[in-house]
C-alpha cells in the first residue's frame, strides 16, 4: 500500500488544492503573507501524513508526524478565518473549506 491510498491523505490533498485555487483571488499584497501561509500549512498536512506513513514502524516518529499534520490542519483553519474576516473569501466558501478540515 502507498500513502496516496490513505483517505486522510486524499482528503488533505484535495483540500490543499481547493485552497490553492481559492487563494489565487487573494490581493497581490497578501502574496508573501496570507496566501503563502495558507498554501504552505494546507500542503503540509498531506506531506506530514506521507512522512508518518513511512515512519509507521517507529511509533514515536509516527505519532510525532501525525501530530504535526494535525497542527498544520489547525493552522490552516486559522488562515481561513483570517481570509474570511478580511473578506477575501465568502462565508459560504469559508464554511465549505472549514468543514473539510
Amino acid at each position: 500500500m502507498d500513502f496516496r491510498e490513505l483517505l486522510a491523505y486524499q482528503k488533505g490533498f484535495r483540500l490543499a488544492m481547493e485552497i490553492f485555487n481559492v487563494s489565487k483571488s487573494f490581493p497581490p499584497d497578501e502574496k508573501y503573507s496570507l496566501t503563502d501561509q495558507i498554501r504552505r500549512s494546507s500542503r503540509s498536512v498531506g506531506a506530514n501524513i506521507a512522512e508518518a506513513y513511512r515512519k509507521r514502524r517507529y511509533t514515536n516518529h509516527f505519532i510525532s508526524k501525525l501530530t504535526d499534520s494535525d497542527a498544520e490542519n489547525s493552522e490552516t483553519n486559522v488562515w481561513l478565518e483570517f481570509a474570511h474576516t478580511c473578506e477575501y473569501i465568502s462565508e459560504e466558501a469559508n464554511n465549505n473549506l472549514t468543514e473539510k478540515i
